[in-house]
C-alpha cells in the first residue's frame, strides 16, 4: 500500500485540483499497474483514506458531460509532508515497487536530494548483494535444501543489477540530465 499512497500523493501533488478518475487515468496511462499492485480500487480506496486522513482536501464537485460530477480534492500540508516522507522512504528502498513509484516524482525534489538518497539505496543494494554472496559458502547446510545456494545466487543476482542500476541513475542524474525541482 505504501507505493499506492506515494503514486496518488505525487499524481495528485502535479494535477492538483485533480480527480480520482484522472488519478487513475495518468497511473493507468504508465500502465503502473504492470510493475506495482495498484490497480483502480486499490487507487479509489487510497484516495478515500487520504481524504479521511486530511491528506487530500475536497475542494467541490465538478460537473461531467455525462454521469455525476466528479469530487475535485487537492494536497493539503500534511499530504505534501507524507508525500515528501514517502519520497525519501521509497527512494531508499530496495523494494522495487516503492523504489519506481520514487523514481516516477524524483523530478519533485531537488537534484543534490535525490543523489544523497538513491547513492544510500544503491549502499544498502550493495550490502545486500555482499551479504547474500557471503552466504553461499555455508550452504547448504543440515537443514537447507541443495538448492538454497541457487536461491541466494538468484537474489545476489537481483540486488548487483539493481545496484549497476541505480549507479546509471546517479551519474545521469550528476552529469545534469532530468529536470528537478530546483533547477530554474
Amino acid at each position: 500500500m505504501a507505493a499506492v499512497r506515494l503514486l496518488v500523493l505525487g499524481v495528485a501533488r502535479r494535477q492538483q485540483p485533480t480527480h480520482g478518475y484522472a488519478v487513475r487515468r495518468e497511473l493507468l496511462s504508465w500502465r503502473a499497474d504492470t510493475w506495482t499492485n495498484v490497480q483502480p480500487g486499490s487507487i479509489y480506496h487510497a484516495v478515500k483514506q487520504l481524504t479521511q486522513e486530511g491528506k487530500l482536501r475536497t475542494l467541490g464537485t465538478e460537473e461531467g458531460g455525462r454521469g455525476p460530477g466528479r469530487t475535485l480534492f487537492e494536497l493539503t500540508d500534511t499530504g505534501e509532508a507524507e508525500f515528501l516522507e514517502r519520497m525519501d522512504e521509497a527512494l531508499t528502498s530496495v523494494d522495487m515497487e516503492e523504489l519506481g513509484a520514487g523514481i516516477a516524482f524524483m523530478d519533485a525534489l531537488p537534484r543534490a536530494h535525490v543523489i544523497a538518497k538513491l547513492r544510500e539505496q544503491r549502499d544498502n543494494s550493495r550490502a545486500i548483494r555482499d551479504d547474500l554472496m557471503t552466504m553461499v559458502g555455508d550452504y547448504p547446510g543440515r537443514h537447507e535444501p541443495p538448492h538454497a545456494t541457487d536461491l541466494l545466487e538468484l537474489w545476489s543476482g537481483v540486488f548487483d543489477n539493481l545496484t549497476g542500476w541505480t549507479a546509471g541513475v546517479l551519474a545521469r542524474l550528476e552529469s545534469g540530465e532530468y529536470r528537478m525541482a530546483d533547477d530554474s
